[in-house]
C-alpha cells in the first residue's frame, strides 16, 4: 500500500537537492516524479510522465466500461434480432462485439485523455505557472511520516501540499 506525497518546492536548485536527498533516505528514483512549466531545465530532476501529468488512466477506464456496455448491448441487439443460422440467439456475438466494443472504448478514450490534464494536478496549476516545482513521492504507507519529516527537517523552503491516500496503481 503507497501513499503520493506532494511538495512545492520554489526553485529548481531546491527541487534537485530535494532529488538528492530522497535518493538518499532509500526512495527509488521510479517514486520520484517532479512537474514544472515547459519552459524550464529539468535535468537532474526525474521528470513526471504522460501517465502523472495526464487523465489517460482514468479516461482509458471510463472508455473500457462504455465501450464493453455498448458492445454489448448491440451484441445482444444483433444475437436476438439478427441470428446468423437458424432463429435462436447467437449469444457469442455479443461476446465478440462487448471485446471490440472494449478495445475500442479504450483505444478513443485514451486517445482523449492523453490530452487532457491530470484532474488530480489541477490544484497545482496556478503554482506550476509562477515558476514552482511540484513533487510526486510514492513512498509505503510506513515510510510516509518518516519522509515528510526529513524533507520538513532538510527543505524548510519547501511546502507540504498533503498526501493522496489512493495512488493509481499504473502511473
Amino acid at each position: 500500500m503507497s501513499r503520493r506525497i506532494y511538495w512545492l518546492i520554489p526553485t529548481l536548485e531546491d527541487a534537485r537537492s530535494t532529488m538528492g536527498d530522497l535518493l538518499l533516505a532509500g526512495i527509488p528514483v521510479k517514486d520520484i516524479h517532479f512537474v514544472a512549466r515547459e519552459d524550464q531545465d529539468m535535468r537532474g530532476l526525474h521528470a513526471a510522465n504522460v501517465l502523472q501529468t495526464s487523465d489517460v488512466v482514468r479516461a482509458a477506464e471510463m472508455g473500457l466500461i462504455v465501450g464493453a456496455g455498448a458492445g454489448a448491448l448491440l451484441g445482444g441487439l444483433v444475437a436476438v434480432h439478427y441470428p446468423i443460422t437458424g432463429d435462436e440467439p447467437q449469444w457469442g456475438i455479443a461476446a465478440v462485439l462487448a471485446v471490440v466494443g472494449a478495445i475500442f472504448g479504450t483505444w478513443t478514450s485514451t486517445m482523449i485523455g492523453v490530452s487532457t490534464p491530470s484532474k488530480r494536478l489541477q490544484r497545482f496549476e496556478k503554482q506550476i505557472e509562477a515558476g514552482q516545482i511540484l513533487l510526486m513521492v510514492d513512498v509505503p504507507l510506513w515510510q510516509v511520516e518518516r519522509i515528510e519529516a526529513r524533507l520538513q527537517e532538510l527543505h524548510p523552503e519547501a511546502h507540504l501540499e498533503g498526501t493522496e491516500p489512493d495512488i493509481p496503481a499504473f502511473p
